[in-house]
């Protein structure tokens, strides 16, 4: 049987991508708020948004990044799997897919770090994709905006 997928609309920098991710669970586990409500993912730099009470500090935002860099460093496996989206739904959260997803979805796994549905693209080892540096940040109507590149 062939698997049936979505398609996908554009080509990330798969080290960028990879990194969405673990700043996305970096933010789940230190705040207790959802991945990310709309990000862009591009080479040169990127930016996330993400919904909080209040701004994070200086400190928390130190935290953050050095967060991020020490999931990195650990060199973990980026590894995919297909699983039946009722399945899926046991393990991750769908409540951002569009609703004509397909019957099959491609859940990555960043070592034991985060797992997700995602069709982007990605590193294979987390060793590959460099240093994760926050180059600015805003706070606006509950959402706080991060701006990020990798070095």
């Amino acid at each position: 049987m062939e698997l049936q997928l979505n398609g996908h609309n554009k080509l990330e920098y798969p080290p960028m991508h990879t990194t969405e991710h673990i700043l996305n669970q970096t933010m789940v586990r230190l705040f207790g708020c959802a991945r990310s409500k709309s990000s862009h993912i591009e080479r040169k730099k990127s930016k996330a948004d993400y919904f909080l009470s209040q701004s994070p500090t200086d400190e928390q935002v130190r935290v953050i990044e050095a967060r991020v860099n020490e999931i990195i460093g650990s060199n973990l496996p980026v590894s995919e799997e297909y699983l039946p989206t009722a399945e899926a739904a046991e393990i991750v959260d769908l409540s951002k897919l569009p609703c004509n997803v397909s019957e099959t979805l491609r859940i990555v796994r960043i070592g034991d770090y985060d797992v997700c549905a995602c069709i982007g693209l990605h590193v294979e080892n987390t060793s590959e994709i460099g240093r994760f540096e926050i180059i600015s940040h805003d706070f606006a109507d509950g959402r706080w905006r991060v701006r990020f590149k990798l070095r």
